[in-house]
């Protein structure tokens, strides 16, 4: 990736800017964050695709700011997985792979579960108030063509349903695998009446939360999350099949 378009990309993902503080501590820990911030949603979004290196000089030249924030940012976000560091010889965007999908969306489907079903014990008419909003935002978000927007909404969505479950461990173990399954969300086009599709099934979750029916809302959230996880993969693999075909006419060619 040439450094002009490296810029472009990161530059394209920084939606807050980088804010200085004074002090040379407070102006660290706010530089990091921010440089944080803008590499997550570059690789989140695929702006910065898996297997890309991420070259400490080259990414706070392009942040411009010192090697120290970037290189907090990245221990940050080795730390929930998205990169991996390697000793003596640097560090990269995690690829996506199959195994990886799955085993993903494995996660979410234990640890989801477990949520909902204390979530809809405890639900409030306030929890539901914060999730519809948060659902409205989502939708209209998608229907604008705001990916980033609609992404934050979908996030608070699950998570103020989460939240309601009272269980701050489960909360903190989720959110790292949350986050490597919004890559590969990214990574998957939904065809329009998948949209409309995965409305009701959101729907359907709040709608057994409020009512406080237990396993209407763990069933919803199973086939919430096995539909996605179907849809990732079935698209990884049809890429899979189709690059060796793209190669067929230049083999027939040479006879081989």
């Amino acid at each position: 990736m040439a450094a002009t378009h490296r810029r472009t990309v990161l530059s394209d993902a920084n939606d807050d800017g980088l804010v200085g503080a004074g002090g040379a501590d407070g102006q660290h820990r706010t530089l990091a964050d921010s440089a944080t911030a803008v590499l997550h949603e570059a690789i989140l979004t695929g702006r910065l695709p898996a297997g890309t290196p991420l070259r400490l000089n080259e990414m706070a030249d392009l942040l411009g700011m010192s090697m120290s924030p970037v290189r907090e940012s990245i221990r940050r976000l080795a730390a929930i997985g998205l990169v991996e560091v390697v000793q003596h010889k640097g560090a990269w965007v995690m690829p996506l792979t199959v195994e990886d999908a799955v085993d993903t969306h494995e996660a979410r489907i234990a640890m989801e579960t477990a949520l909902v079903e204390r979530a809809a014990t405890r639900f409030t008419a306030a929890d539901a108030r914060r999730a519809e909003a948060a659902l409205d935002e989502h939708v209209a978000a998608s229907e604008r063509g705001d990916a980033t927007a609609a992404r934050r909404a979908h996030t608070d969505f699950h998570f103020t349903i989460y939240r309601a479950a009272g269980s701050r461990w489960l909360l903190r173990g989720l959110e790292p695998v949350w986050e490597n399954s919004e890559r590969y969300r990214f990574a998957t086009v939904t065809p329009i009446g998948q949209n409309e599709e995965r409305v009701r099934e959101h729907r359907a979750i709040l709608d057994a939360c409020v009512a406080g029916d237990v396993a209407a809302a763990v069933a919803a959230v199973r086939v919430h999350i096995q539909h996605a996880a179907d849809r990732v993969i079935g698209k990884m693999n049809t890429d899979a099949a189709e690059m060796p075909a793209a190669r067929e006419p230049g083999r027939a060619r040479t006879g081989r």
